[in-house]
């Protein structure tokens, strides 16, 4: 399985609720990573422009975007980014078959 970066921006009210009554979000975002058919690896809280980020595999494309509309229908989001990741090897190959490639710059 192919693996994504997920980061998530939470709504004031959402953020708001949580103060009020804090949960565990993790759980949450492991139910729906699941019901998509992918797996999460790790779930942090961060400081900055996103509320928490995650890495998560997924079978496919389909199953990444599925877990951003359903979270995002939720309506408790104000932000969800997902982007793919490649690892080492991955890269390399990429690397690797980027010789073959023909690119003719603006001129």
């Amino acid at each position: 399985m192919a693996h994504y970066l997920l980061q998530v921006s939470y709504t004031t009210s959402a953020v708001k609720a949580m103060v009020a009554n804090p949960q565990n979000r993790e759980d949450a975002a492991r139910k729906v990573v699941e019901s998509m058919g992918g797996k999460l690896n790790s779930f942090h809280f961060a400081l900055g422009e996103f509320d928490v980020v995650m890495i998560a595999e997924f079978p496919s494309n389909v199953a990444a975007a599925s877990v951003a509309m359903a979270t995002g229908a939720s309506g408790a989001l104000s932000k969800f980014r997902t982007t793919a990741l490649m690892t080492t090897a991955e890269s390399m190959e990429a690397m690797s078959k980027a010789k073959a490639g023909s690119y003719s710059p603006p001129s």
